[in-house]
């Protein structure tokens, strides 16, 4: 059977694709022009589905939540916070897993942020 190598591209609907654009360059570090793609280090990566009433994603008219690998949590959440962003202030421990924190984008799309144990 064939199978997937992984993710080659995420593509987000935007009232200011531009800003967006920028947001993501300039508060995370993704380089946004096809030209010069973001380049990913080696990983895990999670394809997991949730139930339709579920919260996790924050609004229940959020199809889709986005998780990027980070290697220090607090450190990233500090960044984002310094840069006006609105960060929940709560993280969550899996054990064997990693710490996850979360961040809300200028479009009100929740990510996900993960530290690997």
């Amino acid at each position: 059977m064939e199978r997937v190598l992984g993710i080659g591209g995420v593509f987000l609907r935007s009232s200011d694709p531009d800003a967006l654009s920028a947001w993501y360059r300039d508060n995370l570090g993704i380089g946004t022009d096809p030209s010069d793609p973001w380049q990913q280090q080696a990983g895990a990566t999670i394809f997991a589905t949730f139930d339709r009433a579920s919260d996790y994603f924050g609004s229940l008219s959020q199809q889709v939540m986005l998780n990027f690998r980070v290697a220090d949590l607090d450190a990233m959440l500090e960044q984002l916070r310094s840069a006006g962003a609105e960060v929940d202030p709560r993280t969550e421990t899996m054990d064997g897993v990693g710490r996850f924190g979360w961040v809300v984008d200028p479009d009100g799309n929740r990510i996900e942020l993960w530290q690997e144990a």
